[in-house]
């Protein structure tokens, strides 16, 4: 080491690429990985409006009302904020806890959420890697568990990714729509679950 403090530098704003620092993919991939994206926002959207349908939809008592709405407006507040890994708990715990349920596979759906929310993480806080000459890129992700992610994606491999997402979105859809209610935020057939109905599906 010389004297002293080492030269200083900054970084030239004005030359950097255009698009910095995505210029290196095609805008087809950075739509594929968007759409991907956007899909699983899609998702915990839908587990949030589906632990309201089975938490709002659960027989209770005369005498356990008070307290038991008190305790579902609480769950509510937390599906509004909770990351995709507990709203999928959230979710299991709700379907549970309803005995007018009717979702015969939920175990086998629940272990789809929670590798789908893996990847989600991946997609979402993953560094992307300038894709190689097969147009794969490999996004720099380290869990919590210090495992590093070591799967280059491409285009088809977030297509596929996105329709498989859509494809569980439509399955916690239906968990709620074959008890006879209307998911909540569609116009879909059912009865809806608020305001309160007179009649409930049988």
């Amino acid at each position: 080491m010389t004297e002293g403090a080492p030269k200083g530098f900054v970084v030239d704003k004005e030359k950097l690429p255009a698009d910095f620092p995505t210029h290196k993919h095609s805008p087809e991939f950075w739509e594929a990985l968007g759409r991907t994206v956007a899909t699983f926002g899609f998702l915990e959207d839908t587990l949030a409006r589906a632990i309201f349908s089975f938490t709002g939809t659960r027989r209770i008592s005369l005498d356990q009302e008070e307290t038991a709405f008190e305790k579902w407006l609480l769950t509510l507040e937390k599906a509004l904020s909770d990351p995709l890994g507990g709203l999928i708990d959230s979710y299991g715990k709700a379907v549970r806890a309803n005995s007018c349920a009717r979702t015969a596979n939920l175990d086998d759906l629940l272990k789809a959420l929670r590798e789908a929310a893996v990847m989600r993480n991946v997609l979402c806080h993953g560094s992307w890697r300038a894709p190689d000459t097969e147009g794969r890129s490999l996004p720099f992700f380290v869990n919590t568990k210090k495992e590093v992610f070591q799967t280059p994606m491409d285009i088809a491999d977030l297509t596929q990714t996105q329709k498989a997402v859509a494809e569980l979105i439509g399955e916690v859809m239906s968990s709620v729509t074959v008890m006879g209610w209307r998911f909540p935020g569609s116009n879909g057939p059912g009865l809806p679950i608020w305001p309160p109905q007179r009649g409930e599906p049988q």
